[in-house]
């Protein structure tokens, strides 16, 4: 601050993540955007909550202090969908855990109340813009208010930020009242004023969402919950939106005006064309650094948004469904400038955004009178309004390839199946196998069970046969061998042990064994976490079947990877639980041998059935070169729900065994195609 010759900061920037300047970082953005508007921003990273000192180190800022829990939130970020503690975050320096609390929005929030009592207090990224309003904690079990007023917080600017944030320091500059700042899109914030409620439409009572409302048995209040989350969803499209507000004690409101509107092309630009320096503070380097920035330091974000609309992200919930895009200009001067930096190996890992290939508005109309309240882009099936092209995103790939020091581009940020398939033209299909897989191509079916797509906002399972059969045939012209390697996920509400079973035969029969299984993880803001919590579907308000019960799901999950020894005794059990004897035994098609397989080895018998789906004994093997891992973390760019959430889109190549002629990546053979966990948000 002596050296930029600044007495007091405008703004101080708390943030449960350590500092790093890339644009895949939310805290870079916001920072950089309010500084090219000429204010000033002081960064105090992974403060020690334990000490209420560490958050005055910069003094009080002129017009706010800013508060975010990082690019994850923070409950996820610590613990697995059992709720055990990780071992490990991306997002700190080297790795190490402990470096912010649970809940840190509100942990950071309180520490600054304790001495700054009247400073204005904004929150923002993904743990605020997801609980925005009363919500379902998975890790508490139970309803929580909005965490404005947890965190005792003046406003939340929610969703991507940039435009609410600069809207909100304009007014803060301008000498107004932080408690009058209640005419911005993209915030929340709190009142008694009644008066300031009309024309907003009335969310169901906090008290009516809590046990305690349960009337003769019905739980009026898990229904009252679902009938919130319904209305909310509706809510979510800037164009078509509706204030909405929820009562606390009948005399407070939580008010959550429309969402920002859309970036155009020009804006989304500034936004990443600031002066970023894409590596972290140099303060970090003894620790080895902040793991997070390896996976995504040569990918090109060149869009956000997505009309997808899978019931178990909150990308509509935060980032919305409107697509925007970057112009290619401005990707194609970042890449250049990335081919300059000194650790540059040729290769761009990335180039897509939430969803690769989505570089334009689902329809014309999206962009005047916003998305559709009451139906999907693309499920159940593609809209006969969807403009479904690839000629955009391809004619970007194809540049990027002929930059010089560029050797490779690859595209690991999530292709949509269904809207390729969609596509009458197959060029951009053809490219994307010849030019940017590595071996492996990772690709999201989740599940094979028609009812339990239906409740994830799926396509059929017959739209991913195509995809595969397609896939093959490509690849068998090209003279290329590659794979697909699917992401599955275990107990989603709607999800049986009779349609876990069926997975596991779907995965018997292509010879498939996924070394990563997702379990469900009902983390805030999705409509899947809804159904998880009231067993009904918000939108139709119908019962949905639900796998609570921790062994239940321990089955599931053991389904998918049959083949592991460790999980033989569960998967015995689903097996008997559903009357599909027919599944133990020697025949191709059973899952186990009626006794484990440890048992069966100590005998010295090698039954075929223990090596199905293996490398043959002595049988040479040819290693692929593997390309370099891409996290995609459910959360990410301005604490977004993006592409790069903690999800491993790898292109590590698959091992050749000879035996497997499957285009589905075969049973691994000792060797690892991807380190990295895969996380759901």
């Amino acid at each position: 601050m002596q050296a930029a010759g600044i007495r007091q900061l405008d703004f101080v920037y708390i943030s449960g993540d350590a500092y790093v300047d890339h644009p895949s970082f939310g805290a870079a953005i916001i920072s950089r955007m309010l500084e090219a508007y000429g204010y000033s921003v002081g960064m105090i990273c992974q403060p020690d909550w334990r000490d209420p000192e560490s958050i005055a180190r910069l003094g009080e800022p002129r017009l706010a202090f800013l508060v975010t829990a990082g690019n994850m939130d923070s409950m996820v970020n610590h613990y697995t969908v059992a709720r055990k503690r990780r071992g490990a975050d991306a997002y700190s320096p080297g790795g190490k855990t402990g470096c912010r609390p649970d809940r840190a929005v509100t942990v950071y929030c309180n520490l600054i109340r304790q001495r700054y009592k009247k400073t204005p207090l904004v929150i923002g990224g993904i743990e605020a813009s997801l609980r925005r309003l009363a919500h379902y904690d998975y890790w508490s079990d139970r309803v929580r208010r909005s965490i404005l007023l947890e965190s005792g917080a003046d406003l939340i600017s929610y969703g991507m930020g940039e435009k609410s944030i600069l809207a909100i320091a304009e007014a803060l500059d301008a000498g107004i009242a932080v408690k009058d700042i209640t005419f911005i899109p993209g915030t929340v914030y709190k009142t008694r004023d009644a008066s300031l409620l009309k024309d907003a439409v009335q969310l169901p009572a906090f008290e009516s969402l809590l046990p305690e409302h349960e009337e003769a048995g019905h739980k009026a209040y898990k229904k009252n919950y679902a009938e919130s989350i319904r209305i909310q969803y509706r809510n979510t499209d800037p164009f078509s939106a509706k204030t909405l507000y929820e009562t606390y004690g009948g005399a407070t409101y939580v008010v959550q005006n429309p969402p920002a509107m859309p970036l155009t092309s020009q804006e989304l630009d500034d936004v990443y064309d600031r002066a970023y320096t894409y590596t972290y503070h140099p303060s970090y380097e003894k620790d080895g650094g902040i793991p997070a920035l390896k996976e995504i330091r040569f990918s090109l974000t060149a869009n956000r948004g997505c009309y997808g609309g899978c019931n178990f992200c909150a990308l509509t919930f935060h980032e919305g469904r409107i697509v925007q895009a970057r112009s290619q200009t401005s990707v194609l001067r970042e890449a250049k400038m990335l081919t300059e930096l000194p650790d540059f190996k040729g290769y761009i890992h990335d180039v897509g955004g939430p969803t690769a290939q989505f570089t334009q508005p689902a329809c014309r109309k999206q962009m005047t009178k916003g998305a559709c309240t009451d139906k999907g882009c693309l499920f159940p099936k593609p809209c006969r309004n969807l403009e479904v092209t690839h000629s955009a995103y391809l004619q970007l790939l194809r540049k990027l390839r002929q930059l010089p020091g560029v050797k490779q581009v690859f595209v690991r940020s999530g292709i949509r199946y269904d809207y390729l398939m969609a596509d009458p033209d197959r060029t951009f299909f053809r490219e994307l196998c010849r030019h940017h897989i590595s071996g492996q191509l990772r690709v999201a079916p989740e599940h094979i069970s028609e009812q339990v797509l239906r409740h994830m906002g799926k396509p059929s399972a017959k739209v991913y046969d195509a995809f595969v059969q397609e896939f093959a045939r490509i690849n068998e012209k090209t003279g290329k061998e590659q794979y697909l390697v699917p992401y599955l996920m275990s107990s989603h509400p709607g999800s049986t042990l009779t349609d876990a079973v069926a997975l596991a035969e779907y995965l018997n029969r292509i010879h498939s064994t996924p070394e990563q299984v997702q379990d469900f993880y009902p983390t805030p803001g999705t409509v899947s976490t809804c159904m998880y919590y009231t067993g009904l579907d918000p939108m139709t308000m119908e019962p949905v079947y639900v796998a609570a019960d921790p062994h239940e799901k321990a089955m599931q999950r053991a389904l998918i990877q049959y083949r592991k020894p460790e999980n033989y005794e569960l998967v015995k059990e689903a097996l008997l639980r559903t009357g599909r004897t027919d599944l133990i035994g020697y025949d191709k098609n059973c899952l186990i041998p009626p006794r484990p397989w440890t048992e069966r080895s100590k005998t010295g018998r090698q039954e075929k059935s223990a090596v199905r789906g293996r490398s043959a004994p002595g049988r040479k093997t040819e290693k692929r070169r593997a390309g370099t891992s891409q996290k995609r973390t459910g959360q990410s760019r301005s604490g977004s729900v993006s592409k790069n959430a903690g999800q491993n889109r790898s292109g590590s190549a698959a091992k050749k065994t000879g035996q497997d002629r499957s285009v589905h990546a075969p049973k691994k053979t000792g060797q690892n195609r991807s380190g990295a966990a895969r996380k759901k948000t």
